[in-house]
């Protein structure tokens, strides 16, 4: 399994805008992603810093996501600034001693 962590931040965007546009426009899309096993929804609106935790089944399914259309459009636009993105493999036997990632299989 593999991590990626998506940092970014808001610019002519408003937090409630932008919340609306994740849940009307962005979520369903995320989440027929293939490979994707899960995807959390970060706000730090006091830091106007905004990031996105995927699981991925492996890094050939993060690595397809981001070549998408989908991903770069949202990577390209202006109100979405200073984006990275940082990738993490799973240590799944510590992980499971500490509970992390509930869907890593025991």
């Amino acid at each position: 399994m593999l991590v990626q962590v998506v940092m970014f931040n808001l610019k002519d965007f408003s937090d409630a805008d932008f919340r609306a546009t994740c849940e009307r426009d962005l979520a369903q899309p995320v989440a027929a992603m293939p490979g994707l096993v899960s995807k959390t929804w970060l706000a730090n609106t006091d830091a106007n810093t905004y990031s996105g935790i995927y699981v991925w089944q492996d890094a050939a399914a993060m690595a397809a996501y981001t070549q998408t259309d989908f991903f770069q459009a949202f990577a390209n636009d202006p109100r979405i600034v200073n984006v990275s993105s940082h990738s993490f493999e799973v240590m799944e036997a510590p992980s499971r001693v500490t509970n992390g990632l509930a869907l890593v299989a025991a």
